[in-house]
Order: C-alpha cells, then structure tokens, then sequence
C-alpha cells in the first residue's frame, strides 16, 4: 500500500454531535467515499521536552507552532512500521512530514537523538527537530477511533470524524489496550476538514444549516490541559 507522506493543507476542525455526524454522512455520500483508511483506531505517542516547551508554546496560539508523533493505525509491536511524524502549523497553514520505520527503531532514535536510518530530507528535518529540542521524550499517549473519507471527483478534500478521543501518561506502547481520560463530552465528535483549497458548496450550506462554527480543539492541547497542567506534575520517562 503506498502512503502520502507530505502533506500541505487547511485543517479546519468543529466539534459536533452524534445526530450532526449522521447528518453528515448523508450529504456527503454525493460526494465523498471511505477513504483508504476508513474505519480504525489511530494510536499517538506525542513527545515532548521536559519543561513541556511544545505543548505550552502551542496554547498560545503563536503564527508558528511545531510538534512531533509517533503512530500508528493498529496495534504495533517493537518491530512493527509505525509512522514518525513532524507537523507543522504556520498561520492557517498545516505542513506534515512523515516516514516508516519499525517502532522502537523510530523511538530509540528520538529518544537519544541518533540520526534516522533514511536518507531522505524528511528524517533529516526530524534529525534535527530532536537534535534542537534535545530533551524529548513521551508526554501523553492519544487514541481515538476514526472515519475517514476522500472526495469522488480526485481532488484533495478529505474528511475525518474522531471519536472517543482518550489520553493517558503512562504505558507508551502501541499495542497496549485502550484507556485513558476521554477528552470530549459523550456523545460529542470531532470534524476535521482537510483541503489545499476552498470549501465546496455544498459543504458550506451544510455547516451553515447546521450553524457551526470553528474550534481550535487540539487533542494533546486538550490532554495537557487536562492531566498535566491541571495536575502540577513533572515530567514524563518513556516505559
């Protein structure tokens, strides 16, 4: 299976409810299909350095913000591919960067900042993320389930709605079970739009109809907001 590893879009995301979701997928079926994903649980181990520099500089909403992840969309043992990820955000702007590598590959070198076993311009950008934050190392485990969806006509549009978003700070494997403290009110899901261009109209008059307004929920904003910053606690060892 081939898989898009740069990405350059708009990510706008809204919160919404289980009747609104249904709503959804009845517009969208004209227009759009499960995409090659579809239905899964999306694992996240997201680093962070020991004062929480990311996290917190990224609640202030700067016009530049950058974070790192690993993940994976099924249970992933040590030797498993799983997907390191550095994503950025300037303005409105999201930029993505990502590559395979087995798991504890991947963590051991983010861990103690040895070069990634790629020769590609993408693990050089990682190299040197982790070389300049220097003191990386898992802050919270995020997982949630998702449907995912592309547009029929071949344009870039994509559609993802998450569900049962949960976020822990301990056992940072990606094929351990799934627990943690759910980050949304029940019965509450999150919409993400993704698209390098405009709105299609009949997405507009939906989310107009719908009176939907944008949110800037950030799923490891959320979890530091909640079992971290609120906790006063310090800082986090991979296990």
């Amino acid at each position: 299976m081939s898989y898009q590893m740069v990405f350059e879009r708009h990510e706008i995301k809204y919160l919404l409810s289980e009747t609104q979701v249904s709503s959804l997928q009845d517009a969208m079926k004209p227009y759009m299909t499960a995409d090659t994903y579809g239905h899964t649980t999306i694992r996240n181990i997201y680093f962070d350095t020991d004062t929480y520099r990311l996290i917190r500089h990224s609640l202030e909403h700067p016009a530049y913000k950058e974070k790192l992840r690993v993940r994976s969309y099924a249970p992933a043992g040590p030797e498993d591919p799983v997907f390191v990820e550095l994503k950025k955000k300037y303005r409105s702007v999201v930029y993505k960067r990502r590559l395979s590598l087995p798991q504890e590959t991947a963590i051991d070198c983010i861990l103690h900042r040895k070069p990634l076993p790629d020769p590609s311009q993408i693990a050089s950008e990682i190299d040197y993320f982790c070389a300049y934050y220097q003191t990386l190392s898992p802050a919270v485990f995020l997982s949630y389930e998702r449907d995912a969806y592309r547009a029929l006509d071949g344009g870039d549009l994509r559609i993802t709605v998450d569900q049962n978003i949960l976020s822990r700070r301990t056992d940072f494997r990606l094929d351990s079970p799934l627990y943690g403290t759910p980050l949304l009110e029940p019965k509450t899901m999150l919409l993400e739009i993704k698209t390098s261009q405009g709105l299609p109209l009949w997405l507009t008059h939906w989310l107009t109809r719908n009176h939907l307004y944008k949110t800037s929920f950030s799923k490891y904003g959320a979890a530091y907001q909640r079992t971290i910053y609120s906790q006063d606690q310090g800082g986090i060892l991979y296990a």
